[in-house]
């Protein structure tokens, strides 16, 4: 699919030269940088021609304004769809995910500065970096399966390594996270006060050549910045016990079964607000996000990205029912909050509806992803839980 970039686009990503790297800065603020087709072919098309420069070492990626990134463009993907067949839509995902797996797969130092909201295809853009910096604005959250989707962008992948089964909380629940948190279940790696940003940023910049691709080099500067003293991990290890005996058990009905019998003693928001976000999420893709995440961790980047692909796909399509579509309109368009899922219930998704958006799809119109073999570093930091 060929779609046109005009030049009033040109400006949604832009750069900034610096000594031995380059700025790569998001600049959609009054749509909170959120990602549409024209903003995901320019910042792909940057980053590869970067990766070869030799004069660029290293990149720094962050967003302009009060986000990092707040997600994929949900309004533009249903313009493209809405405007022909279900498989625009599905050539957007893989052009996302493309670009998604060149970040987790590149040849030179990634430090995204997550100063802000990030959520969705903002994590995809962030989370695969070597180094991941938030501050006391960041939050975070992978909300899809609240409207009609599921967790993707690789989350199959970097929510699938995080300690105990954290990272199945994280995708059913869309639960939202903030910096410390981020940094003690291990999906940031450091911790910095937004007020220290530009200074951080200028010591980055000002990196002798022959450190600009050392990630020592890096971490020691950013370590000079990074603030630990706000990091404990007494509250985060209590809550991950309960977690894990709740999201560890096999089926989705059986987690919020004892997320609900754990509820009954313990008098906790958290746990509340995870039985009510499970349950008011769309029950296909609760079950397709736990499956995704379960097979996850024993699948490779490229893997996952391909699986994501196969099962947005098939939610586009309609193979099961029209929650992809159903999920924007009553959350985002008409904003009544009042989904109509189909299935409506947990017990009505069966294993065959499941298996169904698994399965290959026979459409001349559709591409599956394909995403040649890079070397795979992995970038999941090292959990303070």
């Amino acid at each position: 699919m060929a779609l046109y970039v005009s030049n009033k686009e040109e400006s949604m990503v832009t750069t900034e030269g610096i000594s031995g790297g380059m700025k790569v800065i998001l600049n959609r603020p009054r749509k909170l940088n959120a990602l549409n087709y024209q903003l995901i072919v320019q910042m792909l098309r940057m980053l590869e021609s970067h990766e070869y420069d030799p004069t660029i070492k290293f990149i720094i990626l962050k967003g302009n304004g009060k986000a990092f990134c707040a997600g994929g463009d949900v309004t533009s993907v249903m313009t493209l769809t809405n405007a022909g067949n279900w498989s625009f839509g599905a050539n957007f995902f893989r052009k996302q995910y493309s670009l998604d797996y060149l970040l987790g797969t590149y040849k030179k130092p990634l430090i995204a500065i997550i100063n802000g909201i990030v959520m969705g295809g903002g994590a995809g853009l962030s989370m695969h970096a070597a180094f991941r910096i938030v501050t006391e604005n960041t939050i975070f959250a992978m909300p899809e399966a609240s409207i009609g989707s599921v967790p993707d962008v690789g989350s199959s992948h970097f929510l699938s390594r995080l300690p105990g089964f954290f990272g199945e909380y994280v995708a059913l629940t869309g639960v939202r996270l903030n910096g410390i948190e981020l940094v003690q279940c291990g999906l940031a790696t450091h911790f910095v006060h937004s007020k220290d940003l530009a200074s951080l940023e200028n010591a980055l910049s000002m990196m002798a050549s022959s450190d600009a691709k050392n990630t020592a080099k890096i971490s020691e500067i950013i370590n000079k910045y990074a603030n630990e003293r706000d990091i404990k991990t007494e509250n985060a290890n209590s809550r991950l016990e309960i977690i894990n005996k709740c999201f560890s058990r096999e089926t989705v009905e059986d987690i919020l079964l004892s997320l609900e019998t754990f509820a009954v003693d313990k008098n906790e928001k958290w746990i509340f607000d995870a039985i009510k976000s499970i349950k008011s999420a769309s029950p296909l893709c609760i079950k397709l996000a736990l499956k995704l995440i379960r097979e996850g961790r024993s699948q490779k980047l490229e893997h996952c990205l391909a699986r994501e692909h196969l099962v947005v796909s098939h939610l586009l399509r309609r193979t099961v029912d029209a929650d992809f579509y159903e999920g924007p309109r009553a959350m985002l368009i008409d904003k009544d909050r009042k989904p109509r899922w189909s299935p409506s219930k947990l017990e009505l998704v069966d294993e065959e509806m499941v298996s169904k958006c698994f399965s290959a799809i026979d459409d001349e119109d559709w591409q599956p992803l394909r995403l040649f073999e890079r070397p795979n570093p992995s970038h999941i930091a090292v959990s303070r839980m």
